[in-house]
């Protein structure tokens, strides 16, 4: 190989490791810091971010993708050689419009105001994280005034998670999806109710933590690089390829929040525990884009774990394990009870139908704030004006209705949320694609076999990292561009049965 692209490599590791480093204080501060480490612990994230912005826009990393630029040419364009130059050319290019003191004073805001936040929920007070949220929001104005070319500032945000998109064409696509998905909403709404009942009993939480690491084990999640830890506000992250942790939130009141909760955080933690190898402390080794992502844990999550035949395995042992709660409820009841369609108020928790309708929301809001055309101030009320006009709900207090997620609170406004609902439409257009290849993969999940689905995503989506955005992702792994088609049948097609339609 080159010595330019070694010497490339090189340092780009020296890069991942401070990254890994702030990530792993990260994880820390959400799950096991005490209330009291705030404080440092922003200022010691805003020391490695800065760090790892400097090496990376160092002129010595655009002096080598320069001289390797001539040598690409012998390289395949999905080769790892020709990738990795590539994305690192792309995101160089935008990290050196930034200046590293920026980065710094983003990353300890956001540290502080985490913090802040993880008070301020449980408490409901808006008022406390309001400048905070000012704060935020002038930061993530700075930010895309680095980037003039963008027709509206979330442009520049969009880009840094799902590079390729705009608010334009993700506004195209939610504007479609609304037009499908409010009369589906609005006919279910007019049908008997389904009883859910059965999940709203005691559910202890140490038998809850071992039944979904049990479900995580089966679905294929590496225990031996990976562990769940309990946090405000799930996710998963990444060290490395061989240390990927997830984290869950439990109800002992309600069974479905720690359970799909964990399935979902494993979907994550599935993409990143397959990526290739190779491509290991490099700007390779990470998802396509949170769209391709959220893909992963929503299929996972809904397409197979709140489907019938996952439920044919796993519902014995979860009675056996709940006999009080669950003994006397039949498979279809459950099945039924735990894919309700009821408009709600918190996000995390919604049905599959009603999701999208919470994303929409919070994209057109920070749209709206980073435009100027709304005000801290009044987010509250537009959060809940909106929840009521539609989902028919006006949530009785900040913290289950503005302050629920904590995406602004730890970090820019934009950029995060429309990746959800990308990826639930990408979730079914890859499930048809993976189902196509292996007809018998409905069979084998009533079994409790996921390999032929886990292989086929690790062959065509995980091991590529991000050699590829996530059009040509698609294109490569279905054959066509991303569509609601596929996704629209899917709810159609469950929820018609569901509900009778």
């Amino acid at each position: 190989m080159h010595p330019a692209y070694n010497d490339l490599k090189r340092r780009l590791a020296e890069v991942d490791d401070l990254t890994s480093a702030a990530a792993l204080l990260q994880w820390d501060q959400q799950t096991h810091m005490p209330e009291g480490g705030a404080e440092a612990r922003g200022r010691q994230l805003a020391t490695l971010q800065r760090l790892a912005h400097q090496k990376f826009t160092d002129e010595a990393i655009g002096e080598l993708l320069d001289d390797l630029t001539g040598e690409s040419a012998a390289w395949p364009y999905d080769s790892d050689e020709a990738s990795l130059l590539r994305v690192t050319s792309r995101e160089y290019a935008r990290a050196t419009r930034i200046p590293a003191d920026f980065v710094a004073e983003v990353s300890s805001h956001a540290a502080t105001t985490f913090s802040a936040w993880a008070v301020a929920r449980p408490a409901n007070d808006f008022a406390s994280l309001r400048p905070k949220l000012e704060k935020s929001l002038e930061l993530s104005r700075r930010y895309a005034d680095f980037f003039p070319e963008s027709a509206e500032p979330i442009d520049a945000h969009i880009a840094n998670s799902d590079f390729g998109m705009t608010a334009a064409s993700v506004g195209e696509l939610f504007a479609q999806l609304r037009t499908e998905l409010v009369p589906l909403v609005r006919v279910i709404a007019e049908c008997p109710p389904i009883d859910d009942a059965p999940l709203y009993q005691h559910y202890p939480e140490d038998a809850q933590l071992r039944f979904g690491e049990e479900v995580a084990r089966q679905l294929g999640y590496d225990f031996q690089r990976g562990r769940q830890d309990k946090t405000h506000h799930p996710f998963a992250t990444k060290f490395s390829v061989n240390d990927v942790r997830i984290t869950t939130r439990l109800d002992e009141k309600w069974l479905s929040e720690g359970l799909f909760g964990t399935i979902h955080e494993t979907g994550h933690a599935l993409y990143e525990q397959g990526v290739d190898a190779r491509l290991e402390a490099t700007p390779l080794a990470l998802g396509t884009s949170a769209g391709v992502h959220e893909s992963q844990s929503r299929l996972w999550e809904n397409l197979v774990g709140r489907s019938r035949a996952f439920w044919k395995h796993f519902y014995g042992p979860l009675q056996e394990l709940f006999p009080t709660q669950l003994g006397e409820v039949p498979l279809e009841a459950f099945y039924r009870a735990i894919n309700k369609v009821q408009p709600s108020l918190i996000r995390t928790e919604a049905d599959e139908v009603t999701y999208n309708l919470h994303v929409l929301l919070r994209f057109d809001l920070e749209r709206a704030l980073l435009n100027g055309e709304l005000a801290v101030a009044d987010l509250p009320e537009a959060w809940n004006g909106r929840m009521e006009a539609d989902l028919g709900l006006t949530p009785p207090d900040d913290r289950n209705g503005v302050l629920q997620d904590v995406h602004w609170f730890d970090g820019f406004i934009g950029g995060a949320f429309q990746g959800y609902t990308l990826g639930n439409v990408m979730s079914a257009q890859f499930f048809a694609a993976a189902q196509s290849a292996h007809p018998e993969i409905p069979g084998q999940i009533e079994t409790g076999r996921f390999d032929s689905l886990r292989e086929w995503m690790r062959a065509n989506i995980y091991c590529h990292g991000r050699k590829f955005t996530a059009d040509e992702l698609l294109r490569r792994a279905t054959g066509g561009p991303l569509s609601i088609t596929p996704y629209m049948a899917y709810l159609r097609r469950k929820y018609g049965e569901l509900y009778g339609l």
